[in-house]
């Protein structure tokens, strides 16, 4: 199964792909010095807000950095949440179409 990687571990590769050191940028992304070092060392998720200010310092979309933290996230709790005693209430969910459609 593959693990994918923290958004800080993307991050932290390519500002030291392009010899940014983590001062700047926290000053770039206009956030403390220690959320920098917290989210380049795997120690917190990346918000909607976050998402948006990698995109604009870093490039690539939104979306993207927020996709790659809701796959380690997923990766993550899939590996460690116990679901043997819960009990499905329906055989799918509906999918979202259906949940707004109006009869």
């Amino acid at each position: 199964m593959f693990n994918p990687p923290h958004v800080g571990e993307v991050v932290a590769e390519i500002i030291e792909g392009i010899n940014i050191g983590t001062r700047e940028f926290s000053r770039a992304m206009n956030i403390s010095p220690s959320s920098a070092h917290r989210l380049l060392n795997g120690q917190t998720v990346v918000t909607p807000d976050m998402a948006v200010k990698l995109s604009a310092v870093l490039g690539n979309t939104p979306k993207f950095w927020l996709n790659l933290q809701a796959n380690y996230s997923l990766y993550h709790a899939e590996s460690s949440v116990d679901t043997s005693h819960l009990r499905r209430l329906v055989a799918d969910a509906p999918s979202a179409a259906m949940a707004q459609s109006k009869p």
